[in-house]
């Protein structure tokens, strides 16, 4: 596996895998147990926003639960200050991850009330619940004509370029695809592209915050793990 870039938001990186073993990783992502808002109980709103729209919107607040906290905390907010209402103001052992959602606006002498009951589920049963994205596409080489290497250069300064006779061999293995690019700078000039896929693969994986990319991958591993283990399991006992 090779690291090709890590922040505190996603991960990406090369690895040679079936394509079949990376989807269904993929898919694993939203059997990962997650908490979110689960129910809305509003006694009061002034705001120019149905309940309903209020409810779906805290629903898709990504959270995260204290160390202390209990699993499924609940959550309470009341707003009756002039201005947007954020997520930062929904208050209990469950905290937002990010503290600047907007929720609602509210003029003077409006307010807002309600009490949020959270659940722990998973990504297939509602998109609320799911911690992040993964997706991934094959390594590529991309053929072109050398006359065009300055031009690849320019624009993919970061991407390997091997020369071979009269043409340049491009490895499109970053962070950024760039097959798009190449071809259309060697139909710019008349000539033609020619796109090779490997059977390696860049994978990468995005978070909403409840955890860490690395965490996410990880736990998509483990469910995937489980549930073959199960099947294992089930057959041995036919």
């Amino acid at each position: 596996m090779k690291l090709i870039e890590k922040n505190k938001d996603a991960v990406v990186f090369e690895i040679q895998i079936e394509d079949s073993l990376a989807n269904a990783l993929r898919r694993y992502v939203n059997h990962i147990p997650i908490l979110a808002v689960d129910e809305i109980e509003i006694s009061k709103n002034d705001s120019p926003l149905y309940d309903e729209t209020i409810a779906h919107r805290i629903g898709l607040i990504p959270l995260k639960i204290e160390k202390t906290g209990k699993k499924e905390p609940k959550l309470k907010l009341h707003a009756s200050k002039e201005g947007m209402v954020y997520s930062k103001e929904l208050k209990g052992e469950a905290k937002p991850v990010f503290d600047k959602i907007p929720i609602t606006y509210i003029n003077k002498e409006q307010e807002i009330e309600l009490e949020a009951t959270t659940k722990i589920g998973l990504g297939i049963e509602h998109s609320k619940f799911s911690p992040g994205l993964m997706f991934y596409r094959n390594v590529a080489e991309i053929i072109l004509d050398k006359e065009l290497k300055g031009k690849v250069k320019g624009l993919c300064p970061d991407n390997e370029i091997k020369e071979k006779g009269n043409k340049i061999i491009v490895i499109d293995n970053q962070k950024k695809e760039i097959a798009d690019i190449c071809e259309s700078i060697s139909n710019e000039e008349g000539k033609k592209a020619e796109i090779e896929s490997k059977n390696d693969l860049i994978i990468t994986v995005e978070t909403f915050g409840q955890m860490n990319p690395e965490e996410i991958f990880k736990k998509s591993i483990s469910e995937l793990r489980k549930d073959l283990e199960s099947v294992s399991k089930k057959m041995e006992k036919e």
